[in-house]
């Protein structure tokens, strides 16, 4: 692997633990920012009844920014959704152009709010687990993000679900 290769993975590794950063702390517009103009974000799952694929939201980037000026006027209980994220592979193409990457992510909720808020105040719980899967545009030491597929391992969402996973 040349030096290059290895900086440009380095690049993309950054790239999606600030895109974590910025999710944990709803910085919407500053996620946003690291995603190019034809950038697509997606949320599936497996449905194990029907075989197939089960779609619960896909967006362009055209379409995000309305959505975040909405997410503060939703019904949430505001307790905060945080990742651990492990990125598993960095595929980057020959002409070092683009590249692809799979990172596997836990996400927890810190218990703030809610009908059972006295009962459960301060606990984390797991709220769901999946895999990102990553396209990115490299352009010298500029890494954007092109599409966003997260595959989730749950068909059971809760409140806070209208976040960006």
């Amino acid at each position: 692997m040349s030096v290059e290769e290895q900086h440009t993975k380095s690049l993309v590794r950054e790239a999606i633990y600030e895109a974590a950063v910025n999710l944990d702390d709803q910085k919407w517009n500053d996620w946003i920012e690291q995603c190019a103009e034809d950038f697509v974000y997606s949320v599936v799952t497996y449905s194990h009844e029907i075989r197939k694929d089960l779609s619960y939201l896909i967006m362009s980037h055209k379409e995000m920014h309305p959505y975040f000026d909405l997410l503060p006027k939703h019904n949430t209980d505001h307790s905060p959704l945080r990742r651990h994220a492990s990125i598993y592979t960095v595929h980057v193409s020959e002409d070092g152009k683009t590249a692809e990457a799979v990172t596997s992510f836990l996400m927890t909720q810190e218990m703030i709010d809610g009908i059972s808020a006295p009962l459960y105040a301060g606990e984390n719980r797991l709220y769901l687990t999946g895999k990102y899967y990553d396209k990115f545009r490299i352009d010298g030491e500029s890494v954007k993000f092109t599409e966003r597929v997260a595959r989730v391992y749950t068909r059971r969402f809760d409140k806070g679900t209208h976040w960006v996973i």
